[in-house]
């Protein structure tokens, strides 16, 4: 028998039961069941270290700024190597190899890791923006049928369970200097990916075959995983894009709705919840809230709010009618009325993050952001700001690029030098 994960109003729901079974606890994805981040009720430490809360630890074989995801006591986890492990010297693009990992999740032990060396000659040089996070950024997508990555200019790929690939599909060759990040998200038999960078447009593939099944060419310096949005027993696939948000028909490419959105780049992933999408975004820092569901041009019936804060990279979360967000480099964090848009908070970290490229998660009413080289951090997700710890692992000196991951009360998170399972 197959198990299918079936998205619904703002839920996943699992039926029959596959050989390799997936949990009602499994990360399945970029930012979770919902693409949001949200970790329910999961109980997590507030504090570790390398001697505290530190379940295992496994050495990553080479870099990687994706996420980890859980499916069916699996994790499946991206990294690069062979070239573009060092500014100074990057080494000879013709070695670089691009892999997909699966490790046990409990263990940490290696199950099986997959090589990919397709299309790397057309890989951006590392050097710049793209030194800051590599040829691994894109988290995989899972479910009964298989693993799907994205590997830019190395093209969309499905993987079965047992490592084998099934089918690749270059979208196109095209580079830019901020590299390429988004991440393939799944609807019913289609893999979708935003391939601006390579080719200009989202495009959508068969799961079984990689055939194109539609394209959607109007986006514009999109670097964001586009969102899964239920309204009215029907889905809405929502990314932001510079000065327009847009919702498509997830099964046929066709438009939905646009609206006025934020007049830059935008890395951001949007949010939804109870069919209020929320888009942050652009180096002068933008939020908007706009109702789902519309036709057309929706600018000025349903956009309920904007507000002069947000982030430029990472992307925010919802939780008990408040947005909680920060600042990928000026190591502020927000908080903001859902409904209103109203800063609730605006507070800088101490000690100081540097920069902050992954997207929080909120586990127990807990907020937990991720800094690049300055440690976690881990705050009540209440609209009264307070600092309840600041973690660090010392002996890990590396680059933390990935958002965290969790699946039955373990958090998984990545560096450039390690995989970690954190737990209680």
């Amino acid at each position: 028998m197959i198990r299918t994960a079936v998205f619904f109003c703002g839920f996943w729901f699992l039926t029959a039961l596959p050989a390799l079974a997936a949990a009602p606890t499994d990360w399945p994805q970029f930012r979770g069941p919902t693409q949001d981040g949200d970790a329910q009720t999961a109980q997590l430490p507030v504090e570790w270290s390398a001697d505290k809360n530190l379940v295992w630890r496994k050495e990553m074989p080479g870099f990687g700024a994706s996420s980890t995801v859980v499916f069916g006591g699996r994790l499946y986890v991206t990294y690069y190597d062979g070239y573009g492990l060092s500014e100074e010297e990057p080494g000879e693009k013709q070695n670089l190899r691009r892999h997909l990992m699966c490790l046990d999740k409990d263990s940490g032990q290696v199950i099986w890791d997959e090589s990919n060396d397709e299309n790397v000659e057309k890989a951006a040089d590392y050097k710049g923006f793209i030194a800051l996070h590599g040829f691994a950024s894109s988290t995989p997508v899972v479910d009964d049928t298989g693993i799907y990555v994205y590997y830019g200019t190395g093209g969309a790929a499905c993987y079965s369970h047992d490592g084998k690939l099934q089918w690749q599909k270059v979208l196109g060759d095209k580079t830019h200097a901020f590299g390429t990040a988004n991440s393939p998200v799944l609807y019913e038999d289609l893999v979708i990916i935003n391939g601006f960078v390579e080719c200009g447009a989202i495009v959508a593939l068969d799961k079984k075959t990689g055939q194109e099944r539609w394209r959607f060419d109007q986006v514009n310096r999109a670097w964001n995983t586009p969102c899964l949005v239920a309204v009215d027993g029907k889905h809405e696939l929502v990314f932001s894009s510079e000065g327009t948000i847009r919702a498509l028909d997830p099964a046929t490419g066709k438009e939905l709705w646009f609206c006025k959105g934020i007049d830059d780049y935008i890395c951001p992933s949007v949010i939804a919840h109870d069919g209020i999408v929320y888009a942050i975004g652009a180096r002068k820092s933008t939020a908007v809230a706009i109702k789902a569901g519309g036709e057309g041009d929706v600018s000025e019936s349903h956009r309920l709010w904007e507000q002069g804060k947000g982030s430029n990279v990472s992307s925010p979360v919802y939780y008990d009618g408040n947005l909680y967000w920060a600042s990928e480099g000026k190591g502020i964090v927000y908080c903001a009325d859902a409904k209103t848009g109203e800063i609730k908070y605006e507070e800088r970290l101490e000690p100081r993050p540097g920069r902050i490229y992954a997207s929080p998660i909120v586990a127990d009413g807990k907020l937990y952001y991720v800094s690049r080289d300055a440690g976690a951090f881990v705050l009540p997700a209440k609209p009264e700001f307070s600092l309840l710890a600041h973690n660090e692992i010392s002996d890990d000196d590396s680059i933390f690029n990935g958002s965290p991951a969790v699946s039955g009360g373990k958090m998984y998170l990545r560096s450039n030098k390690f995989l970690y399972c954190i737990a209680k």
